[in-house]
């Protein structure tokens, strides 16, 4: 499969060239991410690929290392099908969050994306702000997000659901699909033309890799039954995995996440809670916090019913999980300057003993 097909362009051949890579480099796109396990396609097929020891010391953050749809720059092994992944190439567009657990660090989970389509099922997964979430993440990350509501056969309120999330949603487009029978997939896939790249986020068991199989017209990605007790997916996409569709656009599939908390979104707050931004330019202070403030524009609008309360509740619940995250950061950076100057002082120290000997 040639470069072009797989999204390749003036930009990326650029960027590449600007690294002044040797005879044995060449450019791939990550195609699966398994740990620090890749597969790659190259202008000459496919490889498996590893990080070189300069690329895995240097990088500081997770977000540094490769993710599914990354361009990267591969040294073949001599006579083999594989190779390792010597620098990965600047990311057009990328869905980041905050890795799960205790770790604070930034978890890519898909690079150089067009389009997000934020999945949510209208049956037990369905989460207004699960959605503001993604949202927001999609719209820091670059890619243009659309909604794509599933399973309404299995919603006892399809209409009503379509309803809450119509005004959260704004601009972004909205689609109801139902995997199972493919009613609605075909508009999914009239966004991913020829090197156009999708990626499905969503939690497990809302039809991402159904929705997939029907694109591509055959069984590519397992599927598996929800749990009747409490409708809630069992994960069968174990790693991130490029898809090429028949129509020639790529998708990426992602097992399903159960956290997602935000990573640096400040800028898109904006876009996602456009109503509260625009009501906050009334408010008497500028920098009103629409909490205990006189004359917050915000409030007023919650107390007439122009705003819905659990609209604003989750607004400035972001807003205390950003300042919590800004701080653990700067605490983060704190660590990683301390570990440095170890690291000089220890060479220091060498290069004086060498010195003296």
């Amino acid at each position: 499969m040639h470069l072009a097909a797989l999204g390749w362009d003036e930009l990326f051949a650029a960027a590449f060239a600007a690294l002044a890579p040797g005879p044995d480099v060449e450019p791939a796109r990550v195609v699966i991410g398994f740990n620090y396990l890749y597969r790659v396609w190259t202008d000459h097929g496919e490889l498996d690929a590893t990080l070189s020891g300069r690329l895995k010391h240097r990088a500081t953050s997770r977000s540094e290392l490769p993710a599914v749809g990354d361009w990267v720059a591969v040294r073949r092994r001599s006579h083999q099908d594989k190779g390792a992944i010597v620098a990965v190439l600047s990311r057009r567009s990328a869905f980041s969050r905050r890795m799960a657990g205790a770790v604070t660090d930034e978890q890519v989970v898909a690079a150089n994306v067009d389009i997000i389509f934020v999945v949510m099922g209208l049956d037990a997964d369905f989460s207004i702000r699960r959605l503001e979430r993604y949202l927001l993440l999609a719209h820091e990350g670059g890619a243009a997000p659309v909604i794509v509501l599933t399973k309404p056969d299995l919603s006892d309120d399809a209409g009503g659901h379509v309803a809450e999330v119509t005004p959260v949603a704004g601009a972004v487009s909205v689609h109801v699909v139902n995997p199972r029978s493919g009613a609605g997939v075909d508009a999914i896939g009239a966004y991913l033309t020829p090197g156009r790249t999708g990626a499905l986020l969503g939690s497990s068991g809302v039809g991402k890799s159904t929705i997939i199989n029907r694109l591509v017209g055959a069984d590519v990605r397992k599927t598996r039954e929800v749990r009747a007790s409490d409708q809630k997916g069992r994960h069968t996409t174990s790693h991130r995995e490029l898809v090429v569709l028949p129509n020639g656009g790529l998708i990426i599939d992602t097992p399903g996440m159960r956290e997602l908390q935000l990573w640096d979104v400040g800028e898109s707050v904006r876009e996602t809670f456009d109503e509260i931004e625009t009501l906050a330019a009334a408010c008497r202070f500028t920098d009103c916090r629409h909490r205990n403030e006189p004359r917050c524009a915000v409030k007023a609008a919650v107390a007439d019913g122009s705003l819905r309360s659990d609209r604003l509740e989750s607004y400035l619940k972001l807003q205390d999980e950003l300042v919590a995250l800004a701080r653990q950061q700067d605490e983060r950076a704190l660590l990683e300057q301390k570990r440095q100057a170890k690291i000089v002082g220890k060479a220091l120290k060498k290069h004086y003993r060498e010195e003296r000997s």
